[in-house]
């Protein structure tokens, strides 16, 4: 596709400098991938500027820059370099309208759901996943641990990817046969325009809790971040919502799109009831158009209950039988780090990804209802450095009212000093139920080493994640991989 076809889509203020014939070879925000007739856009990051690049993108041989900084690069430069300046009013818009229009529109070619929340993406996205391949259709996913073209794993680095290499990733799963995709739809994303103009079929609300205040400033910036997946949906699409969650209401006011609700609520479309779990899996009843369906999941707890739920409506709107939904979601294998249970005889260890304050309290309460006060509970957790610190003092709270000893450590300090993380974690604490292990693998080898034979014992933070970030160098640590190394020593 030659640049003037890819402009017709894209709003611009001025064109400065030779539009080439040469046919474009692709579209890029990083000046490093930039290669022989590409295009490169310069957008405006959390750690450094796009357009302070334009000079080595364009010897790395692109056609065209697109900005929004008129004055970053001279229209006598890029005369000279004979390449062409393409100045807009937003970067990051430009650089979706350009991908879009350069992959052919993939996300109309294939059923895009997008589902997101504060808690429960993950787990959500994998059971429609499981739904609709068990109908017999190849699926693609995106999201927070790998994305997927049907078996094919592609490592993820970001929840939601770039603008430009998700339009890619679209492209190839149409190209490669998937007729369904399902994504994480972060509030990073809906913000920073990597999923603007995108066509969804439906959009699915799990939960809204305090997360990402770092980022966002306040809880009504984050609602108001998530509102917008719902609010670019069309009167064609579904909005599917968890009518049960405070901040639905506000999430899907003013959607065109046909709504549906999920929930333990009596007016909810989609009415889950009969929940009950023990540590090898989760059953419950959805009630939905005077049919009554039992389903079962080896994922454990009621918060999985909730998200078979989402996954439950999204595939039924979308015309996905009865039968196939069912066996999708109990076929739906545990994901990485999301409450994955490890045991060794009748001392049991959970990792979980919960590192916010509603994550963690759902966590240790599925815990302890579990084991009835049969069983001591234990958790090992600590906080993210350069993240909302708001909600450090909220979890050691929590932690230490919900489980009989905690030991507060390290998860990833980054650029934090540890030391004044806990100190901030303990800030919410009354109890004296706690000890502190800076050390992650310290902390999780004296749990295991030091609790009851019978312990149920929660390592919450990290789930999935296979590193721990300190001073910006990332070290290889699994909590999954301590966990073994010392529960089967």
């Amino acid at each position: 596709m030659e640049l003037t076809s890819l402009l017709n889509n894209v709003k611009v203020i001025q064109v400065v400098g030779e539009i080439s014939r040469e046919r474009i070879t692709g579209i890029h925000y990083d000046s490093r991938k930039v290669t022989k007739n590409s295009i490169f856009v310069a957008a405006k990051g959390f750690k450094t500027d796009g357009h302070k690049f334009i000079s080595d993108a364009i010897n790395n041989g692109a056609l065209a820059i697109v900005l929004e900084d008129d004055k970053a690069f001279s229209d006598d430069a890029i005369t000279r370099q004979n390449a062409a300046k393409i100045l807009v009013k937003d970067s990051r818009e430009a650089l979706a309208e350009l991908s879009i229009s350069f992959y052919n529109e993939p996300s109309k070619r294939i059923k895009l759901i997008g589902v997101t929340g504060t808690n429960g993406k993950t787990t959500t996205t994998y059971f429609i996943k499981s739904i609709f391949e068990t109908a017999g259709h190849k699926t693609g996913l995106v999201g927070t641990i790998s994305n997927f073209i049907g078996d094919k794993e592609i490592t993820a680095s970001l929840t939601t990817p770039e603008s430009n290499e998700l339009n890619m990733l679209f492209h190839d799963m149409y190209s490669q046969g998937c007729k369904y995709a399902v994504m994480e739809v972060s509030s990073h994303s809906l913000v920073l325009k990597r999923v603007h103009k995108l066509y969804f079929s439906a959009g699915v609300f799990t939960n809204l809790s305090q997360d990402h205040l770092d980022f966002h400033h306040n809880f009504e910036e984050y609602l108001g971040a998530k509102k917008i997946l719902f609010d670019k949906l069309d009167s064609s699409a579904s909005a599917i919502y968890n009518i049960d969650d405070l901040s639905a209401s506000k999430i899907i006011a003013d959607s065109k799109a046909k709504i549906f609700s999920y929930g333990s609520s009596e007016s909810s479309d989609f009415k889950l009831t009969n929940i009950q779990f023990d540590l090898n899996g989760t059953n419950f009843t959805i009630k939905y158009n005077d049919h009554e369906y039992k389903a079962s999941t080896s994922l454990v707890g009621e918060f999985n209950a909730y998200n078979a739920c989402a996954a439950f409506s999204s595939a039924m709107i979308s015309g996905i039988d009865s039968e196939s939904i069912l066996q999708g979601i109990k076929n739906t294998k545990p994901v990485p780090g999301r409450f994955e249970v490890i045991g060794s005889g009748k001392k049991k260890v959970i990792v979980d990804y919960s590192h916010t304050p509603d994550s963690l309290e759902k966590a240790l309460l599925a815990i302890r209802k579990i084991v009835r006060n049969a069983k001591p509970v234990y958790a090992v957790f600590g906080c993210g450095g350069n993240r909302d610190r708001t909600k450090r003092p909220m979890m050691g709270k929590i932690a230490t009212e919900l489980a009989e000893k905690v030991i507060i450590t390290s998860d990833n300090p980054r650029f934090e000093e540890p030391m004044a993380i806990i100190e901030e974690i303990k800030s919410g604490i009354s109890k004296k139920n706690y000890t502190v292990i800076e050390n992650r693998e310290e902390a999780i080898k004296d749990v295991i080493q030091t609790s009851d034979d019978d312990a149920v014992i929660l390592i919450a933070g990290k789930g999935h994640e296979t590193y721990q970030e300190i001073k910006g160098i990332q070290n290889h640590f699994s909590d999954k991989e301590i966990a073994e190394k010392y529960l089967f020593k």
